[in-house]
């Protein structure tokens, strides 16, 4: 068949299977979990896709709240992901629900093709909790659920007030690296009106480092971002402060990047100990990796998708956090495409505003339009050798900037 036919297979299969992708994207957001508590959004995929008679896996990788559904057997393996956790307190501010919609939709597009067929290829859809500061990919990665994949996609909702009309999407979306740290001071406690000279304070340390790294930000690179909050900072006013803790994200455009970052502010909280004669601690958090895609994937997303409602890379922060899909990114050709929804200025991601336009209609339509437009990328992946080398080669050679800190 020609690949408009093709194409027509998965439209046709993702405009049947509507109903049960729009029950889920209700499902999911009016029913927000944090992250690795997202039993009801796991329990729904599993339920859903085993009735359509998909192999599942529940509770996968050995991450609870994980799941795996796979379809075919040999040649090429194409991933979809589906997010699910929300933010405390405003549900689903990045529109997770949103990702999961798009990423069964794809699922199911990409399967369809790949059933009329009838050749070699593999398609997963893998469900991956914890994105929002849990690192649930990170498990799953070391757990080996990306291993021997030619392609892994996902697409995000973005501010929609970030685009000019007639542009809906975003393919080429870069994210930064992050490195997460707690930082714990130790000092010892004393009466502050008693015996003040007893004390080492560790509020001290951590008021130190603070604004070191506050005089620091002077003289990092515009598109690195240094902030930190308070974990713990003393109990009472008339208690030297003895065991105080710092949390904080460094990021920077690569991974090598921000491990280089982190060095300048680790210098800081040293500082900041010797200075006032407290013991510190560093305890690593799961940091993320750069998102890095795949130029090969970005140009045939915007290949099927309407002219002049994609754009390349314009603009270039409209999603300038940090995600665990970065780090897939570093195992198998990766893409992260936006599309954006319907918001005003000040609502973007992780505000309320944008947890309400993620759970509207027109939302919901164009997290179909980027799944059929995923699944018609994937069924590329798995149908066209040539295009699926190409885009391998070109991987393997921006893994080699990646290690050079490029």
């Amino acid at each position: 068949m020609a690949t408009e036919q093709w194409h027509g297979v998965i439209e046709k299969a993702i405009t049947t299977y509507r109903p049960e992708v729009a029950s889920i994207n209700k499902q999911i957001h009016e029913n927000p979990e944090l992250a690795y508590e997202e039993h009801k959004a796991h329990d729904a995929f599993v339920s859903l896709l085993q009735s359509l008679g998909f192999t599942v896996t529940p509770q996968a990788y050995g991450v609870e709240t994980a799941f795996s559904a796979d379809y075919g057997t040999g040649g090429r393996l194409v991933i979809y992901n589906a997010e699910y956790d929300a933010l405390p307190g405003i549900g689903h501010a990045c529109g997770h629900n949103l990702i999961a919609s798009a990423g069964l939709a794809a699922f199911l597009g990409a399967v369809a093709a790949l059933k009329e067929s009838k050749q070699p290829g593999r398609v997963r859809l893998l469900g991956t909790p914890a994105e929002e500061g849990g690192g649930g990919k990170l498990k799953l990665i070391a757990a080996g659920a990306y291993k021997d994949a030619s392609a892994c996609l996902m697409v995000h909702p973005g501010p929609g007030h970030l685009l000019k009309a007639p542009v809906k999407h975003v393919a080429y979306v870069r994210m930064l690296a992050n490195v997460k740290m707690q930082v714990h001071f130790t000092g010892r406690e004393a009466h502050a009106a008693i015996a003040p000279w007893d004390g080492v304070n560790a509020l001290d340390a951590v008021c130190l480092s603070y604004n070191a790294i506050s005089m620091l930000r002077q003289h990092i690179r515009p598109y690195e971002r240094i902030h930190g909050v308070f974990r713990k900072a003393g109990d009472r006013p008339n208690v030297t402060p003895a065991d105080c803790t710092v949390e904080y994200y460094v990021r920077s455009e690569t991974r090598a990047g921000a491990q280089k970052l982190w060095q300048r502010v680790l210098k800081c909280f040293e500082g900041a100990a010797i200075a006032t004669g407290c013991e510190m601690r560093v305890e690593p958090l799961n940091s993320y990796a750069d998102v890095r895609p795949s130029a090969s994937l970005c140009n045939a997303y915007i290949d099927v998708l309407h002219e002049g409602t994609v754009s390349y890379d314009d603009p270039p922060d409209i999603l300038a956090g940090s995600t665990d899909m970065g780090d897939v990114c570093y195992e198998c050709p990766g893409f992260h495409g936006v599309f954006g929804i319907a918001t005003n200025q000040g609502e973007a991601n992780h505000t309320k505003g944008f947890t309400r336009a993620a759970g509207t209609e027109e939302a919901f339509e164009l997290a179909l339009q980027s799944g059929k437009a995923m699944a018609m990328v994937g069924w590329k992946v798995l149908a066209d050798d040539e295009f699926a080398a190409a885009t391998w080669k070109e991987w393997e050679e921006d893994m080699k900037l990646a290690a050079e800190g490029k």
